[in-house]
């Protein structure tokens, strides 16, 4: 689905001209090609590597690492949708490779890379709202039953697609060293969580960041300060607006940031920045962001994985 959406906004993006695809089944590769006009190859990885200077990963999550870490020591840049990696030593390896190879890796967590939440975290940090004691993220859909995310009970599932953002906001804000991180899940028949809360504990604060696919919830975004806090409600992942209250119910301040498309142009564009070498803000997510996510990535995927042949 995301990669037909990567389609609709390359066209917004100066710098990339997407040449072709590959997709291990030819039936869906062929339906791609035919609507793009683009070259497909379904047999060689390789092949199609050698095409390209940068790929784009949207396949399956338990695909990632190894799509990425070829592309990478084939000397390819990636963007690639989150997870980068299932745990934390497989991102770090590839962030490793990526910086011996001089190739650029960034995940694609859009949400780091729209304005609009770049602004929200300088609101936050600029100490209008106090010390931050308490961040809470919500993101929750009701997927479709015969979707991945509620069928396939080792990849699928709300941790997966949505934990990374998240738990984007609580790095941003608090850092990566959190003290304690406990992992809650609803899980569905097939033993895939249906809703995860994920509670983490800091020297500054606390968090919590909870994500759902057969759960539905207010997916907003808090963080409550001192002296006041910050809401950012449904979409908060795309942050068209968000507000600050304070103890007096009157005083309310009201941010409407820029946005464009669904988001995915902005990914795509610093991602054509780094590797140009040019505006290279690896500040908007961090590897230290990214390989503490994978760990917490780590974590839940021991417990699932639990009794399971691997």
């Amino acid at each position: 689905r995301i990669a037909a959406r990567f389609m609709a906004e390359e066209k917004f993006v100066s710098g990339i001209n997407t040449v072709c695809a590959f997709n291990p089944e030819s039936d869906s590769g062929n339906i791609f090609r035919k609507r793009y006009g683009i070259n497909t190859y379904s047999e060689s990885y390789s092949r199609f590597l050698n095409e390209i200077d940068a790929v784009y990963i949207a396949s399956p999550n338990e695909t990632h690492y190894e799509y990425a870490r070829k592309a990478i020591i084939a000397g390819k840049h990636v963007l690639c949708e989150n997870p980068v990696a299932l745990n934390r030593h497989n991102a770090a390896e590839l962030f490793d490779l990526a910086e011996k190879q001089d190739a650029v890796l960034l995940e694609g967590i859009k949400t780091a890379y729209c304005p609009g939440f770049q602004q929200l975290i300088n609101t936050a940090r600029s100490g209008q709202i106090g010390e931050i004691r308490d961040i809470e993220a919500c993101f929750t859909r009701l997927a479709d039953l015969h979707s991945r995310e509620r069928t396939d009970a080792d990849y699928g599932g709300a941790f997966l697609e949505y934990a990374a953002y998240t738990l984007l906001p609580i790095f941003k804000l608090y850092g990566t060293n959190y003290k304690d991180v406990r992992i809650h899940s609803i899980k569905g028949e097939a033993g895939l969580d249906l809703y995860t809360k994920i509670e983490l504990l800091f020297d500054q604060g606390m968090a919590t960041a909870k994500c759902g696919v057969g759960v539905k919830t207010e997916g907003q975004l808090v963080i409550s300060g001192s002296n006041g806090y910050i809401l950012a409600e449904s979409p908060w992942w795309l942050t068209k607006k968000y507000k600050i209250r304070y103890e007096d119910p009157n005083r309310v301040e009201v941010f409407e940031p820029t946005f464009q498309g669904d988001g995915l142009r902005y990914e795509m564009g610093e991602f054509v920045a780094q590797i140009n070498k040019i505006g290279k803000n690896q500040y908007l997510l961090t590897k230290n962001e990214i390989i503490a996510m994978s760990e917490i990535t780590e974590l839940f995927m021991k417990e699932r994985m639990k009794g399971k042949a691997i």
